[in-house]
C-alpha cells in the first residue's frame, strides 16, 4: 500500500468527498478514485459507503481510520528524522516538452533553477509527441490538456486561451477577419501531429460553435516553426497564448477575431507516479504557477485576454 494512497483515505474521509479531498491534494478526482480502489482491493474491504450524493466511512473504514492515521504521521515522523525538516532541492530534470513551449518558455525558466540550486541538473525531452513514460526517459511532463490516464498523476498549471493570429501587415494586405465564416478567403498555418494536419479550426461566441475547415500551404508537426511562420506574415495560426506571449506582447503579431474565441485549454504537469513527485518537480510546478499566471496578467492588462482566465 502507497503512503500517498492512506493519506489520500484520511482526506476523503476528513471532508466526505473525494473531489473534495482530490482538490486539496492536488490531484483529479478519477486518480483520487483510483487510489482509494486500491487501498480497499489491498484490505479486501470497502473502506466508504458511496451514494449518488453522500459519502461516509463504512464499519470496516471507521475501525481502519484510527490506525491508518497513527502508521501515516509515524512514517511522516521517520522521515523527518532522516531528512530533516526540508528537503534539498537536487537531482536531474527528465521533463518532456512541447517544441514552443519548451525552447521559448521552460527552459529559460529552468536554466533559473540550475543557477540557484547547484546540485540540479537537466535533461529536457523537446518533442510534440506524446509522451510515453514506459518507453522515453522522462520523470514528468509539462503539457496542454488533462492527463487522460487515471494511473497519471497531474497538476494543473493554468488555463492556457488558445488565440487566432496574425501579424498586422498579413492584416494590412488581406483584411481582418470578423466571423469564422470569412476565414476561407485566408490562408491558414498548421500543427500536424503524425499524419493529421489540424486544419479545422472550432470557435464560439458563448453560445454557439463554430467549425471551420481552413485552407493553407503550410502544415508543421513543430509548433514552434507554426509560430515563426505567423510571425514572419505568412497566414493566421491557432496558438496558445503562452507559446505566443511575447510576440503578443511586443506586437510582431495581433489577435484577430475576438469575438468568436478559439477553445480554452490547460496547462498541467504530469507525472507517472507519485514517487516521480520529487521537491524539485514540485519546485518546478510552483515556479511554473507563477510565471505563467504573471503572462496571463500581462496579457490581461494590455486588453488581449479577460481576467476571467485566471479562474481555476
Amino acid at each position: 500500500m502507497l503512503v500517498e494512497d492512506l493519506k489520500l483515505i484520511l482526506k476523503v474521509a476528513e471532508f466526505r468527498s473525494i473531489t473534495t479531498a482530490a482538490a486539496k491534494l492536488d490531484m483529479r478526482a478519477a486518480t483520487a478514485s483510483a487510489a482509494i480502489k486500491r487501498v480497499e482491493a489491498a484490505l479486501g474491504a470497502e473502506l466508504f459507503v458511496r451514494t449518488t450524493r453522500h459519502l461516509r466511512l463504512s464499519a470496516a473504514g471507521e475501525r481502519f481510520l484510527p490506525q491508518c492515521q497513527q502508521a501515516v504521521l509515524m512514517l511522516d515522523q521517520a522521515t523527518l528524522a532522516l531528512k530533516g525538516e526540508h528537503d534539498e532541492i537536487e537531482g536531474e530534470l527528465r521533463v518532456a516538452l512541447s517544441s514552443d513551449l519548451g525552447r521559448n518558455i521552460i527552459i529559460p525558466w529552468l536554466d533559473e533553477l540550475l543557477d540557484e540550486y547547484p546540485k540540479l541538473s537537466m535533461r529536457p525531452h523537446i518533442s510534440d509527441s506524446n509522451v510515453d513514460f514506459y518507453r522515453d526517459s522522462v520523470d514528468f511532463a509539462l503539457r496542454y490538456g488533462s492527463p487522460s490516464d487515471s494511473n497519471l498523476y497531474g497538476f494543473k498549471i493554468c488555463n492556457v486561451p488558445r488565440l487566432l493570429c496574425a501579424t498586422s501587415e498579413y492584416i494590412a494586405e488581406h483584411g481582418a477577419p470578423t466571423h469564422p465564416d470569412e476565414l476561407n478567403q485566408h490562408q491558414g498555418l498548421f500543427y500536424q501531429l503524425q499524419d493529421i494536419i489540424n486544419n479545422v479550426w472550432e470557435f464560439t461566441d458563448g453560445t454557439e460553435r463554430f467549425k471551420v475547415k481552413m485552407q493553407g500551404r503550410r502544415a508543421s508537426n513543430d509548433g514552434d516553426l507554426v509560430r515563426r511562420w505567423c510571425v514572419a506574415g505568412k497566414g493566421l495560426a491557432v496558438k496558445s497564448c503562452i507559446d505566443i506571449s511575447d510576440d503578443l506582447l511586443s506586437g510582431r503579431v495581433v489577435p484577430v477575431m475576438q469575438n468568436y474565441p478559439h477553445l480554452c485549454a490547460e496547462l498541467w504537469l504530469i507525472c507517472p507516479s507519485r514517487q516521480s513527485i520529487t521537491p524539485a518537480v514540485r519546485l518546478v510546478r510552483d515556479i511554473c504557477r507563477e510565471k505563467t499566471k504573471a503572462i496571463l496578467n500581462q496579457l490581461i492588462e494590455k486588453g488581449i485576454l479577460d481576467k476571467r482566465v485566471l479562474d481555476n
